[in-house]
């Protein structure tokens, strides 16, 4: 069963009916450590939120200050280092930083939406190769030393000349489990990605894949109450249905607004609807954005498509009341850093004081070094 992380002041609700937005809203910020932070461990906290969206390498850091007590980076820098927190594609294929357990675990489990994606992306320049033998290839040369895409592009593409070398490391990524290692992650520092082999970055064997249905009570503990659609979104994995049908005496079940029947564990938080949720400024491709189906539970439609927008790409996003209502980026220059809030909904007097406090925490945070700090607020964003 999954790992439970405990969220003061949240009383389970168990009778079955009908949970409307605000109700799926509130259930998911509990489970999420976004209605009162944590006294956790990040690593205890990376293992209930089966893992953080971590494409930009600082987004696991905001993503963890916005859900933890007294949150610090050297907290994940040094799990990174240690080799208790990895950087590895799994979940829809994308980068997730997630506990050395759970990168073992999880990988089997999503070798097959990484080779779907591989071949979606670059099936074209890479038909008539016999993958195994790639596969193979890449294992031998990473055995040797970390290395980064275009090194094992090259490197590959000697054994296969006509070949795209960044296909070529596009597939060795899909066939073998690789992690990024430091300096890739750490918070203050940069550098081109490195991969190593899991194994032996690690020193132990990827698990033999455990049952899926660990992998979906988990999902519940930290994003339920859940469709099945959710949870082929969250994952990348299809066919999910028999699984959650296996499961259903073990469930409990509701409906949503749409009628929808939503799964969820029958000891899992349930806040009353009402419940208070403050504002919390989250990084980039968060995954409380990213893992439902149906995103109106946190984004509303017409804010989804500003806030993933070609322009917003790079910017965070604002929970108001529970639900995306600004973006925000931070810059700086010699003298200054400026948080600077786009809100995409009115807002009311108390709402833009609460946001600047806690603006301003996130300043300290984020940019400890600039003794000038300052919150602006844009003009509504529409």
């Amino acid at each position: 069963m999954p790992t439970r992380v405990r969220s003061a002041g949240i009383t389970p609700k168990l009778r079955p009916g009908m949970l409307n937005r605000r109700a799926l809203n509130r259930a998911l910020l509990a489970r999420q450590l976004l209605l009162e932070r944590s006294d956790s461990t990040v690593h205890d906290a990376l293992t209930h939120l089966v893992g953080l969206q971590a494409q930009t390498p600082n987004a696991p850091y905001i993503a963890l200050w916005s859900r933890l007590k007294n949150f610090a980076p050297k907290h994940l820098a040094e799990l990174i280092c240690d080799r208790r927190v990895v950087r590895i594609a799994l979940m829809r294929g994308t980068i997730h930083s997630v506990t050395d357990r759970d990168c073992l675990e999880l990988r089997p489990h999503f070798a097959q939406v990484l080779e779907r994606g591989m071949r979606g992306a670059f099936g074209k320049h890479l038909s008539g190769l016999n993958l195994k033998e790639v596969e193979t290839a890449a294992r031998k040369l990473l055995k040797k030393q970390p290395l980064t895409f275009e090194e094992l592009g090259k490197l590959l593409s000697r054994q296969w000349p006509k070949c795209d070398p960044d296909a070529l490391a596009n597939a060795a990524r899909a066939l073998v489990a690789l992690v990024q290692i430091p300096p890739r992650g750490i918070w203050g520092e940069g550098g081109l990605a490195r991969h190593a082999l899991a194994e032996t970055w690690l020193g132990k064997p990827l698990c033999a894949t455990p049952p899926l249905e660990r992998v979906i009570y988990r999902y519940l503990a930290a994003f339920g109450p859940a469709t099945v659609r959710d949870v082929q979104a969250w994952s990348g994995l299809t066919g999910l249905r028999l699984f959650l049908e296996s499961m259903r005496k073990n469930l409990i079940t509701f409906m949503d607004e749409e009628k929808n029947e939503v799964f969820d564990l029958p000891d899992a938080p349930r806040p009353s609807a009402d419940s208070m949720a403050p504002p919390r400024f989250l990084p980039v491709f968060d995954n409380v954005l990213l893992s439902h189906a149906d995103r109106r539970r946190i984004v509303s439609e017409t804010h989804r498509k500003t806030l993933f927008g070609t322009a917003a790409l790079l910017e965070g996003s604002v929970l108001i009341d529970g639900f995306v209502g600004a973006r925000w980026k931070i810059s700086q220059d010699a003298a200054r850093a400026v948080l600077t809030i786009a809100p995409l909904v009115r807002l009311r007097n108390h709402d833009r004081a609460a946001i600047s406090e806690e603006g301003t925490r996130l300043l300290t945070f984020a940019s400890p070094a600039f003794r000038d700090q300052e919150i602006r607020f844009a003009k509504i964003d529409h």
